[in-house]
């Protein structure tokens, strides 16, 4: 495994746990002590939105700028009709916002077409570096848009574009991902044709709604 890829890895499970122990990935990984601070000093350097903790280990703090302290970040992202998103709470914050907040979220939904089938054409070990070469494109890709993956679903991948970081053109920036995503998945095919004898298909789903982030006032989540 490339340091590249050693990397992208370590900021996607970053990402979803949240805050990551210096010791985790260097199990994780199997890196001895001077790869391992090369790695600390990559993410700290490349994604503003990561801290220090104390020497322990990373956290992700959901913001790319930083609130006052009295402010937290956002604990849960909700629809009011059509759809539920669950957001990732910043380990940093200790209380829910005090009032809900409406903006507008739109979600990008992809994965690998005949998955079962495409398992049981490869040995384990080869199925596996497929999956994550895939989603290592799909990555780079996507962080080049400033989207944020939510969930890892097996091969499929959840991706926020407005929340945590919003910007005005968000339904824009899922396009240009999808169609982003599309194009380098032919580079990759090339080479899994080559080498392996297959090729990858992926369908991808892109919605926009307003949500609700925040707190709903004792209100329930049905």
């Amino acid at each position: 495994m490339t340091f590249e890829e050693i990397l992208d890895q370590a900021v996607a499970m970053l990402q979803r746990r949240g805050r990551v122990t210096y010791r985790t990935l260097k199990l994780q990984f199997k890196l001895d002590d001077e790869t391992l601070e090369a790695l600390k000093e990559e993410i700290l350097y490349s994604q503003p939105q990561v801290v220090n903790d104390e020497g322990r280990g990373l956290i992700w703090t959901s913001e790319t700028e930083t609130k006052p302290e009295s402010e937290s970040p956002p604990q849960s992202v909700q629809t009011p009709h059509q759809f539920t998103a669950q957001a990732e709470l910043s380990p940093q914050s200790e209380s829910p916002l005090s009032e809900a907040e409406r903006r507008q979220l739109t979600v990008m939904f992809c994965d690998l077409v005949d998955s079962t089938k495409l398992s049981s054409q490869l040995d384990p070990e080869d199925y596996r570096e497929v999956v994550r070469d895939y989603q290592q494109v799909c990555s780079e890709v996507i962080q080049r848009y400033d989207g944020h993956i939510a969930q890892l679903l097996g091969d499929g991948l959840l991706v926020y574009f407005g929340y945590p970081v919003a910007h005005e053109e968000d339904a824009q920036r899922a396009i240009h991902t999808g169609l982003g995503i599309l194009q380098t998945l032919q580079t990759l095919n090339t080479r899994l044709e080559q080498e392996k004898g297959i090729r990858l298909a992926i369908p991808l789903g892109i919605h926009t709604g307003l949500v609700v982030v925040g707190e709903m006032g004792g209100a329930g989540n049905g």
